[in-house]
């Protein structure tokens, strides 16, 4: 599993076609990728970490607060471009990113740890819908982990 956390004052993804709109205000925005090995371990290490992350400000304006610290919100927007491979020609193969059979219920999942870790319920995209993602990113403030690598 790989995802790009960016700290935001606020986000929202609108789906046009299906009259969708899931806003947000201060936290994180994470853009979440799923590869068919993926486990629930996975996901839940990267639940874990993104609601204990501290990337927010304290009184001293040291980043040492959580986004449960500061009762922020998270949005979580599926996205399976960030396992494109531009190793070879300019066009990027996806072939690593899972399938949507494999990563609908994979999504689904991790959107409710993450809730669970948050203790409150999350803004989502529509899993293969063309969205719109907007948002003030806060600082910049912008971290990629993944479930592979654990740095």
């Amino acid at each position: 599993m790989r995802v790009v956390i960016q700290r935001v004052s606020g986000a929202s993804v609108k789906v046009e076609e299906r009259n969708y709109l899931s806003e947000t205000g201060k936290g994180l925005l994470v853009l979440a990728a799923f590869i068919d090995s993926d486990t629930e371990a996975d996901l839940e290490w990267i639940a874990k970490k993104i609601t204990a992350l501290r990337v927010f400000d304290d009184e001293n304006g040291v980043m040492n607060l959580s986004v449960r610290d500061v009762g922020g919100d998270i949005m979580v927007v599926s996205q399976f471009t960030l396992y494109a491979s531009t190793a070879r020609g300019n066009r990027p193969s996806y072939i690593r990113a899972a399938k949507p059979d494999t990563a609908i219920p994979l999504y689904e999942k991790f959107c409710s740890l993450v809730e669970g870790y948050l203790e409150k319920s999350i803004g989502k995209g529509i899993f293969g819908a063309d969205m719109k993602v907007s948002l003030l990113n806060d600082g910049p403030v912008t971290i990629i982990m993944d479930s592979d690598i654990r740095e």
